[in-house]
């Protein structure tokens, strides 16, 4: 999520909401002190909770510089030098080289070489979380913290499917962790702030609520929606802007409830709509990494898809009340349960399934070899079948950093 710096005059609408709300507490003042007094009591309460969060989380957040490798660098000057609209910025007489060898050493440019985030310090020893589009393709990533200081990453661990990665540095004495929440019981209109460095402003506050809890697939601005591969997403109308991915949602009592991921936008700023990896999936995910160096998912060895209106009337079954099996592949662990083409799978280790990312949350995240309880509806009728799972074959592959 990297965007140039952009400023804008506080809209008319804006304005007008301020003094709407300034004449109506006018006349609350003026017709009944002590309700005027219990409100603003009430404002002050809930400010000071907001205060209280961003105090207790701030130390544990930091900025990240991501610079990119030498040969991400040498690929994207090539790039620049074919693009005519930098030819027209050059004298005709300049003669571009002709190849580009791996000794060629590019021209630096800040601006456009270098990508900025943040990330939370999720352990004392030095252990940080972030997205991974952040530090993907970096070279050299350096952490920067709120009071000045500054570390070199000396181990990444990536993700890409998550779109999460854990950086570890070299501590001195012990960092302050957050704390982390459970994002399992966040509702819709429950508050929340984020904390991050958007467009370089270290260590910025933004508040505002639980907006959506998504689980299909987004559109948006940035890489991070579109690289996301697996999970559900937590939607918030606090402000998310470039610069604010990786680092902490986090809920009024101080704790971090998701990693601010990306936003949807026509113009690439903040319009309202930001997206964040709920906390209970970014906190399995980063123990696998620390621990694994992968993360190790299990694996049905089908291929779902949505339970849309028409099949589930053909089916008898109300619209999105599971996940539709559209193949079972052979030697899978779904195959060896007895599950079959056209089953409808409705719940997964005693949780309720209503989508595909529903039903890939609950599975990928139970371990591998244990045995599970599956529910499905076969020709109208509830059947349970156990299933033992097995690795994801993709697992074994090494992540990109």
């Amino acid at each position: 999520m990297v965007a140039k710096t952009g400023f804008f005059p506080t809209s008319a609408r804006s304005l007008l909401s301020v003094a709407v709300w300034l004449a109506a507490t006018a006349c609350l003042m003026a017709e009944d002190p002590p309700q005027m007094a219990e409100a603003i009591g009430q404002a002050k309460s809930l400010s000071m909770a907001f205060r209280n969060a961003a105090e207790a989380t701030i130390p544990s957040v930091v900025t990240i510089v991501a610079t990119p490798t030498p040969d991400q660098r040498r690929q994207e000057f090539r790039e620049m030098l074919e693009d005519p609209r930098f030819h027209r910025l050059l004298p005709e007489t300049f003669e571009f080289p002709e190849e580009l060898d791996d000794d060629f050493d590019p021209p630096f440019f800040p601006d456009i070489d270098t990508q900025i985030g943040s990330g939370v310090v999720i352990d004392a020893s030095g252990v940080i979380l972030t997205n991974h589009h952040v530090i993907e393709n970096a070279g050299t990533v350096t952490v920067r913290f709120g009071d000045g200081r500054e570390a070199k990453a000396t181990e990444i661990k990536a993700d890409p499917r998550s779109d999460l990665a854990i950086i570890r540095i070299p501590v001195t004495t012990p960092l302050k962790a957050a704390r982390m929440g459970d994002s399992s019981s966040l509702q819709i209109g429950d508050w929340v702030i984020a904390i991050g460095s958007p467009f370089e402003l270290e260590m910025t506050v933004s508040a505002g609520i639980i907006s959506g809890l998504i689980s299909g697939s987004i559109g948006g601005h940035g890489r991070g929606p579109h690289e996301m591969q697996r999970g559900r997403l937590l939607q918030t109308d606090a402000a998310i802007n470039p610069g604010n991915s990786g680092g902490p949602l986090v809920n009024l009592d101080g704790q971090v409830v998701g990693i601010n991921m990306a936003i949807a936008s026509n113009s690439g700023g903040y319009q309202g709509i930001g997206f964040a990896i709920p906390v209970d999936r970014a906190k399995w995910v980063a123990s696998e990494l620390i621990a694994h160096g992968v993360v190790r998912r299990a694996y049905l060895g089908i291929r779902i898809d949505e339970l849309g209106p028409e099949a589930a009337e053909a089916l008898g079954l109300d619209p999105r009340s599971g996940v539709f099996v559209a193949e079972v592949l052979p030697g899978g662990s779904a195959a060896d349960a007895g599950l079959r083409v056209n089953d409808v799978i409705t719940e997964f280790g005693g949780q309720r399934v209503r989508g595909p990312r529903d039903l890939q949350d609950v599975v990928e995240q139970k371990p591998v070899e244990s045995q599970q309880t599956m529910t499905v509806m076969r020709r109208g009728q509830p059947l349970q079948l156990q299933v033992t799972l097995k690795l994801d074959p993709t697992t074994l592959v090494e992540p990109t950093p």
